[in-house]
């Protein structure tokens, strides 16, 4: 391998969003899609910073709390550039593009589905 940089990203449940204290999120993913979905986010970014870019993405569903991770990307170039600035694509394009969405529980006992993908586009 002629790679010079590994670039990690490691995405956490926070334990606050918007002034709420949340105790856990709930991720919902169509895997079928979202697979799909990351395929095209990797071609992009191997278009954009080198097609010899190694690109991992983990997104897990189901219940976590606070501090758990939720997301994991990985990427890997001939220098440290690339890799900052397709980690950054990455994991932006999965937030606008992915068909994950996110309900979170708060302290007080209430939830709230957050805006996510829509999987219908008129």
């Amino acid at each position: 391998m002629n790679h010079g940089a590994k670039l990690v990203f490691t995405g956490v449940v926070r334990s606050s969003n918007h002034g709420r204290q949340v105790i856990a999120v709930e991720y919902d993913i169509f895997r079928p899609l979202a697979e799909s979905v990351f395929l095209q986010i990797k071609q992009e970014a191997r278009t954009q910073w080198g097609q010899d870019l190694e690109i991992s993405i983990e997104h897990v569903s189901g219940r976590l709390e606070p501090g758990q991770t939720s997301v994991v990307i990985s990427v890997s170039s001939k220098h440290r550039d690339e890799s900052y600035q397709a980690s950054r694509y990455v994991i932006e394009q999965i937030k606008k593009r992915a068909p994950i969405w996110k309900k979170e529980f708060y302290v007080d006992g209430e939830t709230e589905w957050l805006a996510g993908h829509a999987l219908c586009q008129h």
